[in-house]
């Protein structure tokens, strides 16, 4: 039961993932949360870090789509000055949302990665898709209520894991 939250990687910041990294797992396309993955849930707009990793990634030849659970005027506003495609009220961890960013991409779901800063939402909704896994640390550590909620159950996933030697670096 713990495997379907489990994260196939775990990295600090969206911009350690680097385009090699991806390549060595044939990775052609990502499916990336906005909020607190890419952003603080409050920033309204990329960093110019932020906007040096989208180039990086274009250049490279890796194609990116957000998938956020937020309203469609959020992700939107964020997505539209960087021309990134988006899919807004995703209600991740159901796959249809990811699943239909994988063929919007053109991409068969063994191409692709979902990076993402929640275990309940973005993790769960890429392994029951049977996709590669990126968890982030949160940008920010706070939170809107619903989320606030699925935070609480995350620190009791990751202690379980931790307890069965699943995982191996301290949640922030």
């Amino acid at each position: 039961m713990l495997n379907f939250f489990l994260p196939d990687q775990h990295v600090n910041r969206i911009i350690d993932i680097q385009p090699e990294e991806l390549r060595q797992h044939n990775i052609k396309g990502i499916v990336t949360d906005l909020d607190n993955t890419l952003v603080a849930w409050d920033e309204p707009e990329a960093t110019p870090e932020l906007r040096d990793w989208f180039e990086l990634m274009q250049d490279a030849g890796i194609t990116i789509t957000i998938v956020s659970n937020n309203s469609e005027n959020r992700v939107k506003s964020f997505c539209h000055p960087l021309g990134i495609p988006f899919i807004s009220k995703a209600r991740k961890p159901m796959k249809r949302a990811i699943r239909k960013a994988v063929k919007n991409m053109g991409f068969q779901k063994d191409d692709i990665v979902v990076i993402g800063d929640q275990l309940l939402t973005d993790i769960l909704g890429g392994n029951r898709l049977g996709v590669h896994t990126i968890l982030v640390v949160p940008i920010k550590m706070t939170d809107g209520w619903t989320t606030r909620i699925n935070r609480k159950i995350e620190r009791r996933l990751f202690s379980l894991m931790r307890k069965n030697g699943l995982i191996d670096w301290e949640e922030e």
